[in-house]
């Protein structure tokens, strides 16, 4: 009989966009996957999928539902490996695996991006530190994929095995740098014009993702860069009330606002420069698809970005409530085509060297290994 693992997450779709490569490699080796998460989404690498009431409030008793589920589902399958992602999903999964855990199953946690980090407000502190503390006792592995959750998690967790793994991988053969002409006409292709400085940020506006601060800062350069467009893709809470800031700020006719987009190879690339304004990230994707494609990034300094982003080597980073400089820097690169060319090359190949899906897939392979051996269970495990 094959060994089986279970991915877990709040929502399918968190698997469709980060995860098949490693989904992939499992059925390679053997493998039976199975998947336990929300959503009625049709996943490749699959052997079973389970669609499992996950909410991503804390407090939506459709949790409790969840968990009891989910804790059938483990208790019936007899995984090896048991891999979960997303903040509920994690936890959820985590109780859940208590018990099989003593027998032997190896319970893998990937945060992307703790909730609790430097900088970050004394409720965060107050409430997720203490619960991610706890989870940690019922973690054989925590993946971290950034530095500074790493130092976090070897310092401040009950955790036996911490990883840092380069975030979830850049398909680089899908995104990728367009040549001048190229560029130009995926321009004329989506309406614009082939001289249009085109600025893009793809995040669900919500207030993390900081969308106004682009907007405010459009605004200080729209008399500069007459020819600038922001393209935002996305969706969520705040998009109306961006929709009406842009009109007041008087930039609306420099905006679009294109929804939900599943074609974001096909956007970037055309894109003169990537910007984000994010007060928190992880290791955003959104940053390394822009790098893939050769843009040079104009980004509010927070720890993701950080992981991401060197000043004068790929971008810039500005203070969160520097729009001022976060305005000049985009004026600076309107005006200085062989800067941008400099610091986009820079950038595509960092992601090349660091992040690409086969870069990646070997530091998680590695980790994935180890627990593939049959070793004894560890005597902090049975506790």
């Amino acid at each position: 009989m094959a060994n089986k693992i279970l991915f877990c997450a709040t929502v399918d779709y968190h698997f469709k966009a980060f995860h098949l490569p490693y989904m992939k490699w499992f059925k390679e080796q053997g493998w039976d996957v199975h998947v336990a998460a929300f959503g009625d989404i049709d996943l490749q690498y699959t052997d079973r999928k389970y669609n499992i009431p996950f909410q991503r409030s804390p407090y939506s008793r459709s949790n409790i539902q969840a968990y009891k589920e989910l804790k059938e589902i483990i208790e019936q399958n007899n995984y090896t490996i048991i891999h979960c992602h997303t903040p509920i999903g994690g936890i959820v999964a985590r109780l859940a695996a208590r018990k099989v855990r003593k027998q032997g199953t190896r319970v893998i946690y990937t945060a992307h991006g703790f909730h609790f980090c430097k900088g970050a407000p004394l409720f965060n502190w107050l409430l997720y530190y203490p619960i991610e503390k706890w989870m940690s006792r019922l973690t054989d592995c925590l993946i971290t994929i950034n530095q500074e959750d790493y130092q976090l998690a070897t310092t401040q967790l009950q955790v036996k095995h911490v990883e840092h793994v380069h975030g979830v991988g850049v398909n680089t053969n899908l995104f990728k740098p367009k040549t001048e002409n190229g560029k130009a006409e995926l321009k004329k292709s989506f309406g614009y014009k082939a001289d249009d400085f085109l600025l893009f940020y793809a995040a669900e506006f919500n207030k993390n993702k900081n969308q106004q601060f682009l907007l405010r800062s459009l605004a200080l350069i729209k008399d500069d860069v007459s020819n600038a467009k922001l393209l935002f893709a996305g969706e969520g809470a705040l998009l109306e009330s961006c929709r009406e800031q842009a009109k007041t700020l008087g930039v609306s006719h420099m905006v679009d606002f294109l929804g939900f987009r599943k074609n974001i190879q096909d956007i970037a690339p055309m894109c003169d420069i990537a910007v984000a304004s994010s007060f928190r990230e992880g290791l955003p994707v959104n940053i390394m698809e822009a790098m893939a494609c050769g843009l040079p990034v104009v980004a509010v300094d927070n720890r993701g970005h950080r992981e991401l982003v060197q000043d004068n080597k790929t971008g810039w980073l500005l203070a969160e409530n520097d729009v001022v400089n976060f305005s000049e820097k985009i004026i600076a690169l309107a005006n200085a085509n062989e800067v941008r060319e400099k610091l986009g090359n820079n950038g595509r190949q960092a992601i090349l060297s660091t992040y690409s899906i086969p870069k990646v897939l070997a530091e998680k392979s590695r980790i994935y290994t180890s627990y593939m051996e049959g070793s004894e269970i560890p005597e902090w495990a049975v506790h």
